[in-house]
């Protein structure tokens, strides 16, 4: 009977899953034809905004009908003018969309623009406090602007997306899969689209190791579509059993930054897919803060993170850090460094000649990093992990408060080349994860001790002693890849040359 049961819920989840990704190709089957869009990002923008409208409506009916079983009467944060049903898909006495009364053409799209956006904008300056949803309300659409410059298409959008759902925990589970994967074909669609996607496998992967706990806060101070908070959501939110732990994990466990107005947008929005009504994340340039400022208050215990490849600095924002650098990822470890709670733990993505950059700014970080945390495991991810990006990286594994004396290191060698069409798994991390939890040895995996290491450089490349020739070929790709890097190094120490002969010369 169970078993029968079973059959019936997973077939009733993949007819609901199939149904909404026909809703959401019909959706950029529009938007492909819309004047106003050009490519996959504003496809997600534009969806992004009505989907939010959407889950808006249903979330304020699901508590106002919590609200009148206790005999009390709920106050909607959206007046009547701007809701849903009255605006966007008006319903006849039968409850079908009211096509006579429902606007189009250009009635809908000066709606839009001259009504609806203004109303919604107004609540960032009318909200009582940022953690609220009127804030974040005010806050997507300070940021958004309406791209579908057709009514007819608007209203053509508007009824597919009456048809989707945010009641019911199936319905959410299933938007989270899909938007995922919208986000996933933004990052694919090149330009600056990979900024907002890193794999979810590896996300997956490496909140395992690091294993937060309820009651932790969690940060990421470079969030993109917020992909380490959702997946970490996910892992404490299959141990929450109470309603206490269940309100801490909505309201006072995830904490996020984000620079780019679109990548905050969707980081919203993918969190509240994935089961946080009112996310905390902030708009805002992490690295524009003083790091002298940070105080107790606001450290964390988990920091889960991959901050942007490649990105540079100008010298003002450079001001706020005890070591001196253009690179953004390494301005973004040492805010990690110190956001981090003694005793708190990390797992952070960067590119791999942060191991072994002789430049004054990187081997100080590194100097950093093992005097003031025990890095106890780097894993090394061979090209290809992040489509388009080019180039290779490593996870960092640390812990605050203590200084590093062993590094562990696990030399992930798949036998095949990844790319679009054969993407990392979590069954090819699985070895890693298993191994990580002894520290034990393997073809793979070997300890580095740091008392051997040279005191001058501090180099932690990757050298995997087992390994007994390197492979033949690369990818072309791989190649430029790293010439661009080094050539990018070589300009950067020059620089740095230059400015100190002309400093000596002056003095």
């Amino acid at each position: 009977m169970k078993i029968v049961q079973v059959e019936k819920a997973l077939e009733k989840c993949y007819n609901l899953y199939m149904n909404y990704e026909q809703i959401f190709k019909n959706i950029d089957d529009i938007l492909w034809k819309e004047s106003g869009c050009s490519n996959e990002l504003d496809y997600v923008e534009q969806t992004s905004w009505i989907l939010f409208l959407k889950y808006l409506d249903d979330l304020e009916s699901e508590r106002s009908d919590e609200y009148e079983l206790q005999g009390k009467e709920y106050k909607r944060i959206i007046k009547e003018e701007f809701r849903w049903n009255n605006w966007a898909c008006p319903k006849n006495a039968k409850g079908e969309i009211d096509h006579k009364n429902a606007m189009t053409g250009d009635d809908l799209t000066n709606f839009v623009n001259l009504k609806l956006f203004p109303y919604l904008k107004n609540f960032k300056t009318t909200a009582a406090t940022p953690d609220t949803l009127e804030y974040k309300i005010g806050e997507i659409f300070f940021e958004l602007k309406n791209k579908i410059v057709s009514g007819y298409n608007m209203r053509e959008i508007l009824n597919y997306a009456d048809d989707l759902h945010f009641q019911t925990t199936t319905d959410k589970h299933e938007m989270s899969h899909l938007y995922e994967s919208k986000i996933h074909k933004m990052g694919n669609a090149g330009r600056n689209g990979g900024e907002y996607y890193t794999p979810r496998p590896l996300i997956r992967t490496i909140v395992k190791v690091v294993n937060p706990k309820i009651g932790n806060t969690i940060y990421d101070g470079a969030c993109g579509s917020a992909g380490f908070l959702c997946e970490a959501f996910n892992y404490l939110n299959e141990k929450a059993n109470t309603v206490d732990q269940k309100q801490t994990l909505q309201k006072s466990t995830f904490y996020g930054k984000e620079k780019k107005g679109l990548a905050y947008i969707i980081g919203i929005m993918n969190m509240i897919f994935h089961g946080v009504e009112a996310p905390n994340i902030q708009h805002t340039n992490t690295l524009a803060e003083d790091l002298a400022q940070i105080q107790q208050r606001d450290r964390k215990d988990i920091i889960l993170a991959n901050p942007p490849f490649g990105g540079k600095e100008r010298s003002e924002i450079q001001q706020n850090f005890p070591i001196k650098t253009g690179e953004t990822a390494y301005l973004f470890m040492e805010h990690f460094i110190k956001m981090l709670k003694a005793g708190g733990k990390a797992g952070v993505v960067i590119k791999n000649t942060f191991l072994s950059n002789m430049d004054n700014a990187s081997i100080a970080l590194r100097r950093e990093l093992l005097e003031n945390c025990d890095l106890h495991t780097i894993l090394d991810l061979p090209s290809g992990v992040f489509t388009g990006a080019g180039v290779k990286t490593v996870v960092l594994f640390f812990e605050k408060g203590k200084p590093t004396e062993k590094i562990w290191y696990y030399q992930l060698n798949l036998s095949r080349n990844l790319g679009k069409t054969n993407p990392l798994s979590e069954e090819d991390l699985s070895g890693f994860v298993e191994l990580q939890k002894t520290f034990s040895h393997s073809e793979n995996s070997w300890s580095l001790d740091v008392k051997d290491l040279t005191p001058e450089t501090l180099d932690l490349s990757v050298k995997n002693p087992n390994k007994k020739e390197e492979r033949s070929f690369r990818e072309p790709s791989a190649i430029i890849a790293e010439m661009q890097e080094l050539n990018k190094q070589a300009d950067s120490v020059l620089k740095e040359l230059g400015s100190t002969t002309l400093t000596d010369r002056r003095n």
